[in-house]
């Protein structure tokens, strides 16, 4: 008998749908001047939420290689936006946070992220919204086992 999913292209459906976002958004960033890739904001939005986190936090709550974390990091430094400061508790360890400048860039282009969020959403409703967690959330705990 034949699964429902062998004829479904559900991942490719997530691929694109997922580029497709990310191009608009990157499109936003650069119409409005942001000097940010949609890669960088992840990171910046990550630390904003969790101030102080380490390099391999970031990667693993943003699914992204410590190389290519490493890298983000290492130009949104250049940029003045984040800073590593040693771990109290290890002094081999550091932390990430972001600067001053790096709070007031957040709160610069969460509008533009929040707005292309709304777009994205349309009319659907919460309800659709509650269903599209559980099916992401199913989706991803199976492909983990």
């Amino acid at each position: 008998m034949t699964h429902p999913s062998d004829t479904r292209a559900y991942f490719f459906k997530i691929d694109t749908t997922i580029k497709k976002i990310r191009n608009a958004l990157q499109k936003q960033f650069t119409d409005a001047g942001f000097d940010l890739t949609v890669d960088q904001w992840v990171i910046i939005d990550h630390l904003y939420r969790n101030p102080g986190i380490s390099q391999n936090t970031i990667s693993e709550m943003t699914t992204k290689d410590a190389p290519t974390v490493t890298r983000i990091i290492d130009l949104l430094s250049q940029k003045g936006l984040t800073e590593r400061r040693m771990a109290d508790t290890d002094r081999r360890k550091f932390l990430v946070y972001l600067t001053e400048a790096g709070e007031a860039k957040y709160a610069e282009v969460l509008p533009v992220v929040s707005a292309m969020r709304r777009k994205g959403w349309g009319d659907l409703s919460d309800d659709d919204y509650q269903h599209f967690v559980r099916i992401m959330d199913s989706i991803y705990s199976n492909i983990s086992e």
